[in-house]
Order: C-alpha cells, then structure tokens, then sequence
C-alpha cells in the first residue's frame, strides 16, 4: 500500500517562500499524475497544481500560476511545490494527491492516493 508524506508548511509572512514536499513510500508512481490540493477554513478543497510523473508537463489554477511551480525528483520519488510570492489568501492546509490513472485533471474524485496534510499560514 502506497503512503504519501506531505511536509514543508509552517508560518510566513506575505511575500515570502516556502516549498512542500511529497515523499512516497510503498510503491513506485511513475507514470501517474501527481498533485497538490488545499483547503481554508470553511472552503471546499482546491486544486494548485499537478505534473505528470513521466511527461513533467504541469498544470496550475490561475491563483497560483507564476507564483507557484510543481516539480518532481524521480529518483528520490518525491513531489514538490515551490511557492513564492505568499499571500495571506494562500493560507490553508495543502495535499499532495496522487492519480494511478494517464490524464491531468483538477478533480480531487480523480486521484486515489492522499498525503496527511501540511499547514501553511501566510501573515499580512
């Protein structure tokens, strides 16, 4: 069974940095969609961005476009989300999610596997 293990959250100011990582433990996803999801207070979940293991193309909702890069590290296994340019909006708990289907999609239904969550908290 396939574990992910999300970390790298922590508190910021606005306009700062921070990355996430997603390590996996289990099994091996290459070939899978790899995401990352978030949701605030009282708000539904929400997609950031994905990659595809295998191609490296990216996807990114329009809050986060320019701001926050996908990336992965096939060796160590392992997903990141480079965020820069912090706004107190982008505070939330984040996920990294993985698709054990071909396809890039936004849709947290579509992917099968789900890391415990990381905090981040953007202070203005």
């Amino acid at each position: 069974q396939a574990e992910l293990i999300d970390s790298g959250g922590g508190l910021v100011q606005a306009g700062g940095s921070l990355r996430l990582s997603c390590a996996t433990s289990g099994s091996t996803f290459s070939g899978y969609v790899r995401g990352w999801f978030r949701r605030a207070p009282g708000k539904e979940r929400e997609f950031v961005a994905a990659i595809n293991w295998s191609a490296g193309n990216t996807d990114y909702s329009d809050s986060v476009k320019g701001r926050f890069t996908i990336s992965r590290d096939k060796a160590k296994n392992t997903v990141y989300l480079q965020m820069n340019s912090l706004k107190p909006e982008d505070t939330a708990v984040y996920y990294c999610a993985a698709r054990t289907k071909n396809g890039m999609t936004s849709v947290p239904a579509a992917y099968d596997y789900w890391g415990q969550g990381t905090q981040v908290t953007v202070s203005s």
